[in-house]
């Protein structure tokens, strides 16, 4: 099983093969889906609605992706792990974002980060770049501009937002990074711009003509039903078989069927040759 790595998915792109691109945020999915063979794994700030429930990605701290990170980096033996950098993480200077990039890699294991954002990032992008750490670019709908943006909709539906994103997609490249998500943009824009770049695009909402795909897994496997875009293919319905499977325990509890025979230790404890004088002569068997 050959390690992914960012020239892997380049030389990807150069072959024509697609690239499976699933978001993880713990150690067990980061094994399941690394089994499957998933490429990318993307420890993504999306964490914030799927795993704490808030209707925004902005409040994830950096503490708490390294934590997320590290989980999945356990769990990935095949794949490459890309952490989201947080909103304020690298917005501020291009010496925090080293320094919060550094961490990511360091203590969560990460094999490298994902910032949002064009033009206006991509000299961050190139410093990040320069001092030996991997980014994957992300334009289009950004959740983390989701206030700037009015809400999340799809990006580039006119002449002068699609010519802003194609820029956008122009200056990351040149800033250097190894690949770049589009989200939510039209499928011909997307085309175009995977057509033109040297480096892979992973799309979400943008159609197939890009070099890749990226799902956040709850959402692939039927686990947020609240959640349904046009973009959006379910491949399971793990929801409802947790609430089935929970709701029959549940009731096995409360009838006295679980814990069964099968499922309770047997024998006798070994207490020594003196048991306590306060246990009952059943703990220890009668033969004493």
């Amino acid at each position: 099983m050959r390690k992914v790595t960012t020239t892997a998915l380049s030389a990807m792109k150069d072959r024509g093969e697609r690239i499976a691109m699933v978001t993880a945020y713990d150690f067990t999915f980061s094994q399941l889906l690394d089994r499957a063979g998933v490429d990318v794994l993307l420890v993504g700030d999306s964490l914030g609605m799927v795993i704490q429930g808030e209707e925004t990605t902005l409040g994830v701290t950096l503490d708490q992706m390294i934590y997320h990170c590290k989980a999945v980096a356990r769990g990935a033996e095949r794949a490459l792990v890309v952490g989201d950098m947080p909103f304020g993480s690298f917005q501020i200077t291009p010496d925090d974002a080293i320094r919060n990039a550094s961490r990511l890699l360091g203590e969560g294991r990460a094999h490298a980060v994902k910032i949002e954002g064009g033009q206006t990032i991509a000299p961050t992008a190139r410093r990040l770049v320069e001092a030996g750490i991997p980014v994957m670019g992300h334009i289009g709908l950004t959740p983390q501009s989701v206030h700037q943006l009015g809400g999340f909709k799809a990006q580039g539906r006119d002449s002068e937002a699609a010519r802003a994103i194609l820029e956008d997609a122009r200056a990351l490249e040149e800033a250097g990074c190894f690949s770049l998500v589009l989200e939510c943009v039209p499928g011909s824009l997307a085309e175009h711009i995977t057509a033109e770049l040297s480096i892979p695009t992973i799309g979400i909402g943008a159609g197939a003509r890009c070099d890749g795909q990226v799902l956040v897994c709850y959402d692939m496997l039927g686990m947020n039903d609240g959640f349904k875009p046009r973009f959006l293919k379910t491949y399971a319905s793990l929801g409802e078989q947790i609430e089935s499977a929970a709701s029959e325990y549940i009731s096995e509890v409360r009838e006295g069927r679980f814990p069964a025979e099968e499922h309770t230790i047997g024998g006798a404890l070994d207490l020594g040759d003196e048991p306590p004088s306060d246990l009952p002569i059943a703990l220890y068997g009668r033969s004493r």
